[in-house]
């Protein structure tokens, strides 16, 4: 059995997947180690791009884009190592990223789930891949703004982990997806990825499901890559899709009464932020985010009503 299977989810990203990929690859490592590529149904002929750019890549083809964990789940299903390693295709990483996950996972084994490091183009952490979990108070900070202009503080702004040392390894409520290590066998026993996100969210959802069966999230300081956060994204629509993420975990891991309290609260920060928009004239797309508040406030729908997950 090899070392680590690494699982990159491609949707419209060819350049940044083959660059990505090839510093992967390109860099010698201790590991022994797969790759394997989803493409999310891409329309810009990433899966016949990525395979005759590198042809010692697996690309596993989906008939549809059913997002990010499903599609994970999905090259989980071709995977044989040891470990899974979740890439970013819009990541690029530094050094041996591999190597430095293995050590760590070899001399604590216990812990089961390891985070990396996201760096900005400057090389600076951006303070992206470790979240605490969801909380009232976090977003009551949120509502307030406060979380927004005391971003620095640990107790305005939890969520971020502002006082948390990304130099130092050690155990992390939650890890982003964009670079996570996990047991193989771990990452089946849950089931994958909850299929009930299609994106964001999914990757909080699974640190907290992890932790619950006796997993200990762990930053890893050495396993790090560059960033180019959102790639495919847009602004607003990355922002709506978050906030589906958001109130879809608060239907699942919350009681109905404090989701309902999570939620007003999201809606209360997103429409105050919106005024401050229109008086300013300033940061103008939490205005359209506000426009598509019926949208993120029920979430993604049921898995049911998803597209169907189908290999080509």
């Amino acid at each position: 059995m090899i070392d680590i299977s690494v699982v990159v989810v491609s949707y419209n990203t060819s350049e940044l997947t083959i660059r990505g990929l090839r510093t992967l690859i390109g860099q010698p490592s201790i590991a022994s180690y797969e790759v394997i590529v989803v493409d999310n149904a891409s329309t810009d002929g990433s899966a016949d791009a990525i395979e005759a750019a590198l042809p010692e890549v697996r690309v596993v083809r989906l008939a549809h884009n059913v997002g990010f964990g499903r599609a994970v789940n999905a090259g989980a299903a071709h995977a044989t190592g040891t470990y899974l390693m979740l890439l970013n295709p819009d990541a690029e990483p530094v050094g041996d990223v591999l190597g430095a996950f293995l050590s760590f996972a070899r001399a604590v084994p216990d812990s089961r789930v390891y985070v990396g490091r996201t760096l900005d183009v400057h090389g600076a952490d951006d303070g992206r891949s470790i979240y605490a979990l969801p909380s009232l108070w976090g977003y009551l900070c949120f509502a307030t703004g406060l979380s927004t202009v005391f971003r620095r503080s640990a107790l305005l702004n939890p969520e971020e982990l502002p006082d948390r040392p990304r130099d130092l390894a050690g155990p992390v409520p939650a890890g982003s997806g964009c670079l996570l290590l996990i047991e193989r066998a771990l990452f089946t026993g849950l089931g994958g990825f909850t299929p009930d996100y299609f994106m964001y969210s999914e990757d909080i959802d699974l640190s907290q499901r992890a932790t619950a069966a006796g997993a200990t999230p762990t930053l890893v300081p050495d396993a790090k890559v560059l960033h180019v956060n959102g790639a495919s994204s847009t602004s607003v629509g990355k922002r709506v899709m978050v906030l589906r993420g958001k109130t879809t975990y608060l239907r699942l891991r919350w009681s109905p009464a404090k989701a309902r309290a999570g939620r007003a609260l999201l809606l209360t920060g997103i429409g105050i932020r919106a005024a401050g928009a229109r008086a300013t004239g300033r940061a103008g797309y939490w205005r359209e985010v506000w426009s598509q508040r019926r949208t993120w406030l029920a979430g993604w729908p049921a898995p049911a009503e998803m597209p169907r997950l189908q290999e080509l």
